[in-house]
């Protein structure tokens, strides 16, 4: 207990600090400071302890267990970069859960958000292609607005390409501030 302990926030707290010192880099100060605090509330600590394995998510492995997780429902609830929060009910097609599209500082943070989450999990087999690898290897592509996908591939396509230097001048220097 007391090693998935502080491996869970050992994690979770290098996870911030990367995608602190990306938003930082964009010009994403508040974004970057307030990145996935709910991640140390008891709703999402705790499972985080139990479920700890230090190569994925622990909401992965609550979800295996109990057939959904809690964790990750007041996570994605909380934190406007995830595309999951930014779904609405639909008055035309009087459906629920249809995507939105984000406004460009939560892709933004989002970006950050999964090049530091693939860094943790990923460690010394880490590329600037593993962010892009990541989306690709899952079929979420209707899950997103059509334009929000489309942002978040084009730029994880010139991180895989050019690195995070161009990334990063790109979203500070054209991406957020001609949207």
């Amino acid at each position: 207990m007391t090693s998935r302990f502080f491996g869970h926030l050992k994690t979770i707290s290098r996870h911030r600090r990367l995608v602190r010192k990306g938003c930082f880099k964009i010009g994403l100060y508040w974004q970057g400071l307030t990145h996935d605090l709910s991640k140390y509330s008891p709703t999402e600590f705790w499972p985080g302890v139990k479920y700890f394995q230090g190569v994925r998510s622990p909401n992965v492995a609550q979800r295996r267990a109990l057939g959904y997780s809690e964790a990750w429902m007041h996570h994605k609830g909380r934190n406007k970069h995830h595309f999951e929060y930014w779904t609405d009910y639909c008055e035309e097609t009087r459906q629920y859960a249809v995507p939105v599209k984000m406004p460009r500082k939560y892709v933004a943070e989002m970006i950050m958000d999964r090049i530091a989450a693939c860094k943790v999990y990923k460690k010394d087999k880490y590329t600037n292609a593993s962010a892009y690898e990541y989306l690709h290897a899952r079929d979420t592509e209707s899950m997103f607005h059509p334009e929000t996908y489309k942002e978040l591939n084009d730029a994880l396509i010139l991180l895989r390409d050019e690195g995070e230097e161009k990334l990063f001048d790109y979203l500070k220097n054209d991406y957020l501030k001609n949207g």
